[in-house]
C-alpha cells in the first residue's frame, strides 16, 4: 500500500515540475517579447537574466530526464505529437511549417511525456 502511495506521489510531482516547467518556458517567451521593445542596453542585462531562467527550467528538467521541445521552423507533419490550432485554415495540399509553439512537447526517458501545442503557416514548397 505505501508503494502505491509513493508511486501516486512521485507522478504528482513530476507531474508539477512539468506544469510548472511549461509556464515557466512560456513565461520567458513572453519576457522575450517585452524585451524587443527596449532599448538594447538595458535589453542585454534582462535578457542575460531570462537565458539564466530559462536554464534552471532546463537543469531541474533534465535531472529527471526530461526535456522541453519546440519544432519552430520544422515542416509540419500529421504525425507530429503536436496539435496545430489553426490547422482547419489550410487546404489538404498546403505545404505547411510550425510557425510558433504554443506550449512545447515534453520528452522523457520513456518517449513522449506530453504534446504540445503550435500555429502553423504556409510555406512554399522546397
Amino acid at each position: 500500500m505505501d508503494e502505491i502511495r509513493r508511486d501516486v506521489g512521485e507522478n504528482a510531482e513530476r507531474k508539477a515540475l512539468i506544469d510548472i516547467s511549461v509556464e515557466g518556458w512560456r513565461f520567458t517567451k513572453v519576457f522575450g517579447r517585452l524585451l524587443d521593445k527596449l532599448d538594447s542596453g538595458e535589453a542585454t542585462r534582462y535578457a542575460n537574466q531570462a537565458r539564466y531562467f530559462h536554464k534552471k527550467i532546463d537543469d531541474g528538467l533534465s535531472a529527471f530526464g526530461l526535456r522541453l521541445v519546440t519544432l519552430e521552423g520544422q515542416p509540419y507533419d500529421p504525425g507530429m505529437a503536436v496539435s496545430a490550432l489553426n490547422i482547419a485554415d489550410f487546404g489538404p495540399d498546403d505545404f505547411l511549417v510550425v510557425d510558433q509553439t504554443v506550449e512545447p512537447i515534453v520528452m522523457g526517458p520513456e518517449g513522449l511525456v506530453r504534446s504540445g501545442t503550435v500555429m502553423l503557416a504556409k510555406a512554399e514548397r522546397q
